[in-house]
C-alpha cells in the first residue's frame, strides 16, 4: 500500500522491465561505459527504452551523477497543480526506492513562485518516471527532486529559470538539472529531423527565448520544450556557456516505420 510520499511506478512493464534484473541487463545495454563528465544539466528523451533507451543511455553513459537530480519533465496529464514539485518521500522502480531531497525541494519551491507542493501531478505521469532507473543504474544514492511543468509565458519561464539557479546555489557542486523531452511526434523522419534540427541548435544556444519561438513558429510538436526553456535559463545563469548534442534517433530505428516517429535528443550542458 502506497503511503502519501510514496510514488509507485505506473510504466514499469509497459515501458521499461518489470523486474530488477531484466531492467539491469537492459540498461547496461544502452550505459555503455565512457569517461564521464561534471555537467550542469542535459537534456534525455522518456518513451519506451526500445525506441528511446539508447539516447538517453548516451546522456547517463557520459553524466556525472551527483548526490541530487532535479528533473524537470513536461506534464502529459491535467492532474494536479500546473507547476508541481514532488516535495519528499521516495520514488520507487524495479531497482528500489529514489529518495526524493526534501530539502532541495523546500529550496526551490521558496525560490521560485509558481512552483506548488503537490503530488497528484506526479502519480499519472511517465515523463520523469522513465528517468529514474537510469539514474539509479549510474548512482544507486543519488537523491531526485521531480518537477513537473505546463505550459507558462516567457516571462514566467524566465522567473522560474532563475529562481531553479538560485535554489541550487548552494548545492552547485552536488546537484544537476536533467530535463526529460521527445522531440516532433508522429511525422515523417525527415520532415521531423528537420524542424528538431532547428529546436536543437537553440538548446545549444541555451536560448529559451528562441526555443519557443522555433517550436511555435514551425509547430514542432517538443512536449518537453517548457521545462527545456526554464533549465537553458537556469543554466545561463548557472553560468553556462553552450549545450552539446550527444546524439539525435528516431523511434523508426526500432520500429522500421519511418513515416510516423518520434525524435528523441540527448543534450548535455556545460
Amino acid at each position: 500500500m502506497a503511503t502519501p510520499s510514496l510514488r509507485l511506478p505506473i510504466v514499469a512493464g509497459q515501458f521499461y522491465p518489470a523486474d530488477d534484473a531484466s531492467l539491469r541487463r537492459e540498461l547496461a545495454t544502452y550505459v555503455v561505459a565512457a569517461e564521464r563528465q561534471r555537467y550542469l544539466g542535459g537534456l534525455c528523451p522518456h518513451a519506451g527504452y526500445i525506441y528511446s533507451g539508447p539516447t538517453a543511455g548516451e546522456l547517463f553513459a557520459r553524466l556525472e551523477v551527483p548526490g541530487v537530480v532535479v528533473l524537470l519533465g513536461p506534464k502529459h496529464h491535467p492532474a494536479g497543480a500546473e507547476f508541481a514539485v514532488w516535495p519528499g518521500g521516495a520514488w520507487r522502480t524495479p531497482l528500489g526506492d529514489a529518495r526524493v531531497d526534501d530539502e532541495v525541494a523546500a529550496a526551490l519551491l521558496k525560490k521560485c513562485a509558481l512552483l506548488e507542493a503537490d503530488e497528484r501531478a506526479h502519480r499519472p505521469e511517465h515523463s520523469l518516471e522513465v528517468v529514474v532507473p537510469f539514474i539509479q543504474f549510474v548512482n544507486p544514492e543519488a537523491a531526485i527532486v521531480p518537477v513537473a511543468l505546463g505550459p507558462m509565458p516567457l516571462a514566467a519561464v524566465r522567473e522560474t529559470g532563475e529562481g531553479v539557479a538560485a535554489a541550487l546555489k548552494p548545492y552547485r557542486d552536488d546537484a544537476v538539472v536533467v530535463v526529460s523531452s521527445d522531440m516532433t511526434h508522429y511525422e515523417a523522419a525527415a520532415s521531423g529531423e528537420r524542424k528538431d534540427a532547428l529546436a536543437i541548435e537553440r538548446l545549444k544556444a541555451l536560448d529559451a527565448e528562441g526555443l519557443l519561438e522555433v517550436v511555435a513558429s514551425h509547430d514542432i510538436s517538443m512536449c518537453g520544450v517548457w521545462p527545456a526553456a526554464v533549465a537553458l535559463t537556469a543554466f545561463r545563469a548557472m553560468g553556462a556557456s553552450a549545450g552539446e548534442l550527444i546524439r539525435y534517433a528516431n523511434s523508426g530505428e526500432a520500429s522500421g516505420d519511418y513515416d510516423h516517429v518520434v525524435g528523441y535528443a540527448a543534450l548535455s550542458f556545460a
